[in-house]
C-alpha cells in the first residue's frame, strides 16, 4: 500500500474520511485500502476570556488515504461526495506521494501529539479590556506578549498616566465597546 493525497472540500474532511471508512467496511476493502488520515494538532483558543480547545487540521482540504491502487479504490475515492480529486500525477493515474513526505506529516502529527499549543487571538497593539484581577475594567493597548508564561503586558491609564501592567492572557477581553 502507498499514501495518496486527495483533495476535498474544505471542512468537510471528517465527513469524508467517515465516509470512505464505512464504504470500505461495507464493499469489503479492508485489504486494499488502509489508514485515512486528516493530520491535526490540538489548539487551545482564548475566546471571552475563556479556553477552548479544538482540533485544527495541518492541510485543510485533504486527505491522505493508504491503499493499494486499483480501479474499485480509486473509484471509491473519486465518487465519494465532497472529494476533488487526487493531488498528484494525471486525472487517471494519480501518483503516491514519497515515503520521506510521509514520514515527515507522521513526524509532525507524533510530534505535537498529546501537546496542546496555545493559539494567541491578540497581537501588539490590540485593544483589549481587563475583565478580572486588581485592573478589572481597565482598557489599554498590548505592549508586548510572553507566549511561554501566557502573559501580556498592557498600557493602560492610571490616574493620567500610562502604565504597563502584566496579566494572564484569560484577564483580558477584545470584545467590548470603548
Amino acid at each position: 500500500m502507498e499514501w495518496y493525497v486527495t483533495h476535498v472540500f474544505t471542512g468537510q474532511e471528517a465527513r469524508v474520511q467517515e465516509y470512505i471508512e464505512r464504504e470500505v467496511e461495507r464493499l469489503n476493502l479492508q485489504e486494499k485500502v488502509g489508514r485515512v488520515l486528516i493530520p491535526t494538532e490540538d489548539v487551545v483558543e482564548m475566546r471571552d476570556g475563556k479556553k477552548r480547545v479544538k482540533k485544527r487540521t495541518f492541510f485543510p482540504g485533504y486527505l491522505l488515504i493508504e491503499m493499494t491502487l486499483a480501479k474499485e479504490t480509486q473509484h471509491l475515492v473519486t465518487s465519494t461526495p465532497g472529494v476533488i480529486g487526487f493531488i498528484g500525477g494525471t486525472k487517471n493515474e494519480p501518483q503516491p506521494i514519497q515515503q520521506h513526505e510521509v514520514d515527515r506529516i507522521f513526524g509532525r502529527v507524533e510530534e505535537t501529539a498529546g501537546t496542546v499549543r496555545m493559539e494567541i487571538p491578540f497581537g501588539v497593539d490590540d485593544k483589549v479590556k481587563i475583565t478580572d484581577g486588581p485592573f478589572k475594567e481597565f482598557q489599554g493597548s498590548i505592549t508586548e506578549i510572553n507566549e511561554e508564561k501566557k502573559k501580556l503586558k498592557v498600557l493602560v491609564s492610571i490616574f493620567g498616566r500610562e502604565t504597563p501592567v502584566e496579566v494572564d492572557f484569560l484577564q483580558v477581553s477584545t470584545n467590548f465597546t470603548e
